[in-house]
């Protein structure tokens, strides 16, 4: 009632395949690479998808990661990460350190980051330390801006170390 036709055969059947007798190695295609045969350190690793504080949570406390956050809710504490979204209904009540920051809520704080954008929806109260930064029209901005090729750092390799200067004033004599 029914018959197979080769038009729907995956691959062709070679004679070497169906008859061993006649089997020639050069005819017979190699079988394909499996997975785990391919080194997995020369393949790139995935990015873990962004850490998400929803909006309905409250956190006290600082904040530390090497990837991405998204704040919706509200964090009483420093935040230090890769990039740092700040949504339209969030605020973060102290410092933030990212390279990549990008404000649609509230901060009351110091920002620092490589990167710096404010939207439109933005508002900021405190300084703004970046080495590009991005002002929407329509975003409220009170503190200070300030230019530097290394903000991340905050400025702590410019400033000598104090102990080294009591060491340089000669001694008194009574």
């Amino acid at each position: 009632m029914f018959s197979k036709s080769k038009i729907n055969d995956p691959a062709p059947k070679s004679d070497a395949a169906t008859n061993p007798a006649t089997k020639d190695t050069a005819a017979v295609p190699p079988a394909p690479a499996k997975a785990s045969e391919f080194k997995s350190s020369s393949a790139p690793k995935a990015k873990p998808p962004a850490s998400t504080l929803s909006s309905d949570l409250h956190v006290s406390g600082n904040m530390r990661t090497t990837g991405d956050i998204v704040v919706e809710g509200t964090v009483e504490g420093d935040i230090r990460a890769h990039l740092l979204t700040v949504g339209e209904s969030a605020t973060v009540k102290g410092e933030v350190i990212a390279d990549d920051v990008v404000v649609n809520g509230r901060i009351v704080g110091r920002v620092r980051g490589l990167k710096v954008r404010l939207t439109s929806t933005a508002r900021v109260e405190g300084d703004i330390i970046h080495k590009t930064i991005a002002i929407e029209s329509g975003a409220h901005f009170e503190g200070s801006v300030q230019r530097q090729d290394d903000p991340l750092n905050g400025g702590k390799t410019a400033i000598p170390a104090p102990a080294a200067a009591p060491a340089a004033k000669p001694a008194k004599a009574d």
